[in-house]
């Protein structure tokens, strides 16, 4: 009898330990993803396309497994407002940026900052604390942040201010959908929770699309690889497995893993663009991952028999 309960709770926790890095894996392939497909779609089109299709899938899938839905206005309501920040805002910030000739490496770094935005905020809203070492690793991973950025910065070109402001506008939706989601989201259903963010965000991108986009599509077989990774991979894997890793940890400590997109963004878009880094932003990725490693740490002793 123990030896059969055993095995379960022994796969389970190994699944728990490599979900992290699976979702960091998953998530930096947005970024590749969105530079192999913007090229034949402007980027609000290629959202709402992506964030709509996504939505019908979870929600069929939804039906199949008969799992229920969002109950009420409230849970409807929660579910729209995280989505219009989390896909919506995140994505449709991140998106334009690199349509705009951002590098899809540096993009990913300074969205990256978004632990540290948690951090300073899940206190008054969630009511998380943090050690003296968790603290220690935000400071170090915004300085390792710093050191990719400072190469592009300081480059007489430098990088397009347009494309960092869309990314800064991105790194703030991602924050307040990040602690909406955390605080609101533990009790409304997964699967349709998540279907209603993505019509929400799809349907917002949709209207901003016909305002502002010449919204023709080349469905070229390269736009249709792009986009069946990015809701695949992305909108369904990546994203539902954020959602369980935020109902199973602090918020604080899921963003943490933030800071180790950057590093596999840059090696993919390395490999597949060309893109390189100078030699200090790759010191700064390494002191990103530091950073991380340090706020994700498991204290030895209980927080709160820590000295304070």
């Amino acid at each position: 009898m123990t030896t059969a309960r055993t095995g379960p709770r022994t796969r389970q926790e190994v699944a728990l330990l490599l979900a992290p890095a699976v979702f960091v894996l998953l998530w930096s392939t947005g970024f590749v993803g969105a530079k192999y497909g913007l090229p034949y779609a402007a980027p609000f089109t290629f959202l709402a396309v992506r964030l709509l299709i996504a939505a019908v899938l979870l929600a069929v899938l939804a039906l199949v497994l008969r799992t229920p839905a969002p109950r009420g206005r409230t849970q409807w309501g929660r579910s729209a407002l995280t989505g219009v920040l989390l896909h919506a805002g995140y994505l449709g910030g991140v998106f334009w940026a690199i349509s705009r000739g951002f590098p899809a490496g540096v993009s990913s770094v300074v969205v990256s900052l978004q632990p540290v935005l948690v951090a300073a905020l899940a206190g008054t809203v969630l009511g998380e604390t943090l050690r003296r070492v968790q603290w220690v690793g935000l400071v170090v991973g915004v300085v390792g942040v710093g050191l990719v950025l400072a190469p592009g910065l300081a480059a007489a070109d430098g990088v397009p201010v347009s494309g960092l402001l869309s990314c800064l506008v991105a790194l703030g939706a991602g924050t307040a959908g990040t602690l909406h989601q955390k605080r609101h989201g533990g009790g409304i259903p997964l699967l349709g929770g998540t279907a209603v963010q993505y019509a929400a965000a799809g349907v917002l991108l949709g209207v901003l699309a016909l305002s502002t986009e010449d919204t023709t599509v080349e469905w070229t077989p390269r736009f249709v690889a792009a986009l069946a990774w990015l809701v695949l991979a992305l909108s369904i894997g990546a994203v539902l497995l954020l959602l369980v890793l935020l109902r199973r940890g602090s918020a604080s400590g899921v963003s943490s893993l933030f800071y180790l997109v950057p590093p596999a963004t840059a090696v993919e878009a390395y490999l597949l663009f060309g893109e390189t880094l100078a030699p200090v932003s790759v010191l700064g990725i390494v002191v990103a991952a530091v950073g991380v490693a340090l706020v994700v740490r498991t204290p030895r002793t209980p927080p709160e028999l820590e000295p304070v």
